[in-house]
């Protein structure tokens, strides 16, 4: 079997679902043959690893640790979907408090341990934030950790192809920036729909103002409804999609979707939210991002939340002022 690389892939948070199911798509994607499973419940970890070697994969190397430093030493590319899990009734900010802490010592332990790694995919929510308390407690680049975001984007593909009962494929270049929770901004400017622009349809009787609201509304409370369905949150989608973003990382084949990155420019700065961008072996690169005027007032507001959450996180002690950034992590300015 062929690989994208050789170099090491550690999965954080690998007994739980989401992470159980990143390690066999990594496998199954050919990315790379050197696999650590990483997540301190040892029992559920030891399960999954199992679960691979049944599997019957050829010329892949999987290992399991609950030791922190053993999974992360020689580290390459890390994924992690280590925090906790999002429950009914709860938002991705209501996760804020515990998974801040998580995301504190998950950088501080990368920076010990695996300072050379190549990139990070964090996952766990409120993933702007989580993402943001790593790349600064790291010492990382911007460009060596994303987070994932691109749910949004295929969830808007998704709505719109029911909605117009199309294959998937025949709606391109769905996008939603900013936040990954429900103060998103849904954007039309940029789709198709059958190689129609997706906003010379809205307002027709083929879809009106009011019934594309509703299909954005079903956007910002996607992962909700997974909830009410299932009854537990999405593993399958975060877990498929954050090893696309990580196979692009290592080389591989070109991510589709917007990206969870760290913007600072004239408009937004000093957050982690989602973005245009371009993910290769070289890192995470910021790209355009155009929109209507009420798009980018979405952004606006999308951005304004984030601000407010960043600064919670501030007020609880688990990052400095904004001031004292770029001491923690020189790379940040």
């Amino acid at each position: 079997m062929e690989f994208v690389t050789n170099e090491k892939l550690t999965i954080v948070g690998a007994a739980g679902m989401i992470g159980s199911n990143m390690a066999q798509t990594a496998i199954m994607m050919g990315l790379t043959p050197n696999i650590c499973l990483y997540d301190p419940y040892a029992p559920g970890l030891e399960g999954v690893a199992e679960e691979l070697y049944h599997c019957g994969f050829e010329g892949v190397n999987v290992t399991f640790t609950s030791d922190i430093k053993e999974a992360l030493t020689g580290a390459k590319y890390i994924v992690n979907s280590g925090g906790a899990a999002r429950k009914a009734g709860m938002t991705r900010e209501d996760l804020l408090k515990g998974n801040a802490a998580i995301a504190e010592e998950f950088g501080k332990n990368v920076k010990e341990y695996c300072p050379d790694v190549k990139h990070i995919v964090v996952i766990f929510n409120p993933a702007d934030i989580t993402g943001l308390i790593t790349l600064l407690y790291s010492g990382l680049k911007p460009s060596q950790v994303t987070t994932l975001a691109a749910l949004d984007s295929t969830r808007l593909r998704s709505e719109l192809a029911k909605y117009f009962n199309v294959p998937m494929d025949a709606v391109e270049n769905c996008r939603t920036y900013g936040g990954h929770g429900e103060q998103m901004a849904v954007f039309a400017s940029t789709a198709k729909v059958n190689g129609k622009p997706l906003t010379d349809i809205i307002g027709t009787d083929a879809l009106s103002k009011e019934q594309w609201a509703e299909i954005q509304q079903k956007v910002t409370k996607g992962g909700a409804n997974i909830i009410a369905l299932r009854g537990r949150s999405s593993f399958q989608s975060p877990a498929y999609v954050s090893i696309e973003m990580i196979g692009a990382a290592m080389g591989g084949k070109a991510f589709r979707w917007p990206a969870g990155t760290y913007i600072s420019n004239d408009k937004y700065d000093h957050i982690m939210m989602a973005w245009e961008t371009s993910i290769t072996a070289d890192g995470c690169h910021c790209a355009a991002l155009n929109g209507t005027a009420e798009e980018q007032a979405a952004l606006d507001k999308s951005y304004a939340h984030l601000c407010e959450l960043r600064d919670e996180v501030i007020a609880m002690g688990v990052l400095p002022a904004i001031s004292e950034w770029n001491k923690l992590n020189p790379n940040i300015k």
